[in-house]
C-alpha cells in the first residue's frame, strides 16, 4: 500500500495560519487544498491501494479551513488601507488609537513614535 502526501498539505496550510496575519496566507492554503484535492482523486480512483485517504481528507479540511481564516482576514486588511487612503475621519481615529495603544509599550519611546504622529497629524489635519 502506498501513502498520500498528507505532510505538505499540513505544512502548507499551517503556512496559511500564519501568513493570514498579513492578509496573504490564501496563497499557500490554496495549494495546500489543491494538493489535497488531486491526492483525494487519486484515492477516489483507487482506494484500496492507498492507506492514508482519511487522513488526507483531515488535511483537506484543514486547508480549507486556513482558507477561509486568510480570505477573511484579507479583506479586513485590504478594507483598513481602502479606508486609511479614502476616509480622513477613520484615518484620524485609527492613527490615534494605534498610538494610544503604542503609549500604554513602557518600551516604546517618543523616537520610535515619531512616524506614527507624523501620519496621525497628516490624516487629522484634512478634517
Amino acid at each position: 500500500m502506498q501513502k498520500l502526501n498528507t505532510t505538505a498539505v499540513y505544512i502548507l496550510s499551517v503556512l496559511g495560519f500564519i501568513c493570514c496575519c498579513i492578509g496573504l496566507g490564501w496563497i499557500p492554503a490554496l495549494i495546500a487544498l489543491v494538493l489535497a484535492n488531486k491526492g483525494l482523486k487519486k484515492y477516489n480512483a483507487n482506494p484500496e491501494m492507498y492507506e492514508n485517504g482519511k487522513a488526507m481528507k483531515s488535511a483537506r479540511t484543514v486547508a480549507i479551513i486556513a482558507l477561509i481564516i486568510s480570505a477573511i482576514i484579507g479583506v479586513i486588511v485590504l478594507y483598513i488601507i481602502i479606508m486609511l487612503t479614502t476616509s480622513d475621519e477613520f484615518a484620524c481615529e485609527f492613527w490615534t488609537k494605534m498610538i494610544e495603544g503604542m503609549q500604554d509599550n513602557p518600551s516604546m519611546t517618543e523616537e520610535a513614535l515619531a512616524p506614527y504622529y507624523e501620519m496621525q497629524e497628516k490624516a487629522c489635519s484634512n478634517l
